[in-house]
């Protein structure tokens, strides 16, 4: 397997993306596009299922992650490839962070959201390959494995993939 190799630090651009969700959150209260029933609730739908992709893993990997007792849910030690891992790689820091920023676009439709807004999902993006190296280096070869049978971010076609292996 190749390694997968970026040149910006996995904290830096995790920084640079929280940065501009704050800033898209602050011009949502300032600026807004002309109104669109129809955009605001697709938006609303992509906030609350980010809130659900951010949520479910913290319930997994403490019911499937083998996760020493007093630590958070975030120190694993098995691989968890059930559940909402079974629909994508990235839950909370890819999808999760995607659907917030692209609900917001969706709310605002403001110049001042997109800019942030696109900038935050290609960097949030960006971070799944460093996200993807890590759990290579820590689980090996399953990961792999896992690796190339669930989608990194795109839920859509986890769930289709899903109901078509079943």
């Amino acid at each position: 397997m190749k390694k997968l190799a970026l040149k910006i630090p996995s904290s830096l651009l995790v920084a640079i993306a929280s940065l501009m969700t704050v800033l898209q959150m602050i011009f949502a209260f300032i600026f807004r596009g002309p109104p669109s029933v129809m955009f605001e609730w697709f938006g609303w739908i992509c906030l609350w299922s980010a809130g659900i992709f951010g949520m479910i893993p913290i319930f997994t990997f403490r019911h499937k992650g083998d996760v020493p007792k007093g630590k958070s849910y975030i120190h694993t030690s098995q691989l968890v490839t059930s559940g909402i891992y079974g629909i994508v790689r990235h839950p909370q820091n890819g999808t999760a962070w995607m659907l917030i920023n692209l609900g917001l676009m969706l709310i605002v439709r403001h110049w001042t959201s997109y800019v942030p807004g696109v900038l935050s999902i290609f960097l949030a993006y960006m971070d799944t390959y460093h996200e993807d190296q890590r759990c290579i280096e820590k689980f090996g070869p399953a990961y792999i494995q896992y690796f190339s049978q669930v989608p990194r971010i795109n839920f859509l076609y986890g769930i289709y993939l899903l109901i078509k292996n079943r």
